[in-house]
């Protein structure tokens, strides 16, 4: 072969693999951007857009169990899920690092996006910011260390929409010490503000008192910045029966003015493994929420996608619903699936 000819040969061998490699990378369709919009989340198109989907565990605990991978993200989908949210322990960050643990982040994300779900990231911070008190070391943080995680994350995540919402703070408690509303708004808003000046492009959700259960405060004191959104962790202890009237008071009431995502709600039968105050409850409670957030129009991630952390959705890595609480979400989620 002449030497022309080769080189003919080349570039056109070149170019067939750059067409290919392009092609697979476009094969992922891109999620739309998402905002807040009165009460609603809508995208780019202004159609409002409901998520429903699971919490996972924290990824660094599913990477060491072998099941941080495509499959994992694959039933997530095929449960009915539209959304999924990483839950990232403080402790974790910090001991396996922030390079080491964006390599998981990117990896998931990537798999989110090929399976059309969009994620919510949350610092899995449990405690009292303010005062520094915190219930377990595997929760404790500082303000320090709470701004330089979400700099780092909105710096790696600017431009990419299948990263919607950053979950800032899990549960913020008065353990130890008080904390009110009027304390965590402004340290909210002045998180939010660090977090803008990399990237104003993502939804913000900002939890309630009461281990990220109430937010009785909010209408008469919002935090006063746009794309935020509003958490609630409804288990079915935290009220007794009836129900409804006291999570209108508690946090429904917000749902007709601000967007709510009740980022970890579940339930284990007494008797069942990993029952522990607030989480015990059966279908009564099941269906009382979901009622309640379908009447709401409030978006919401089951907790926990992963058979060890209760309330568990699932009974091994074959994915076979948990009794009870598993079969019924499963069954939820398909049924209303918002895909």
């Amino acid at each position: 072969m002449k030497k022309k000819q080769f080189h003919i040969l080349l570039l056109s061998i070149i170019v067939v693999l750059s067409s290919c490699s392009g092609s697979t990378k476009t094969a992922v369709e891109k999620l739309s951007v998402l905002k807040v919009t009165g009460n609603v989340f809508t995208n780019e198109a202004g159609e409002t857009i409901r998520l429903q989907g699971v919490s996972f565990s924290d990824p660094d605990k599913l990477e060491r169990d072998n099941n941080w991978n495509l499959r994992y993200f694959e039933e997530a989908k095929n449960w009915g899920c539209n959304i999924v949210r990483f839950p990232v322990h403080t402790y974790t960050w910090r001991y396996r690092g922030a390079d080491e643990y964006l390599k998981l982040l990117d990896q998931g994300v990537e798999w989110a996006a090929q399976t059309g779900m969009y994620v919510i990231i949350d610092w899995h911070a449990i405690g009292n910011l303010p005062q520094n008190k915190y219930p377990h070391f595997n929760y404790e943080t500082n303000w320090k260390e709470i701004v330089k995680f979400w700099q780092t994350i909105a710096e790696h995540y600017k431009g990419n929409s299948t990263v919607a919402f950053y979950e800032l703070f899990n549960e913020p408690t008065d353990q130890e010490a008080p904390l009110t509303w009027e304390m965590w708004r402004p340290m909210m808003e002045e998180l939010i503000d660090e977090v803008n000046k990399i990237d104003d492009q993502k939804i913000y959700v900002v939890a309630g008192m009461d281990w990220a259960y109430l937010l009785d405060e909010v209408i008469e004191n919002p935090v006063s910045r746009p794309n935020v959104a509003y958490v609630t962790h409804p288990y079915p202890q935290k009220r007794e029966q009836p129900w409804e009237a006291q999570w209108e008071n508690d946090f429904g009431k917000v749902a007709d003015v601000y967007p709510i995502v009740a980022t970890e709600f579940g339930y284990v039968v007494e008797g069942q493994r990993g029952q522990h105050i607030p989480v015990v409850g059966d279908e009564t409670y099941g269906n009382a929420i979901i009622n309640y957030f379908d009447k709401k129009g409030i978006s919401y991630t089951v907790w926990c996608f992963d058979p060890d952390w209760s309330p568990a959705l699932l009974d091994d890595y074959n994915f076979t619903p948990s009794p009870r609480q598993g079969v019924f979400f499963k069954n939820v989620l398909q049924r209303n699936s918002l895909n």
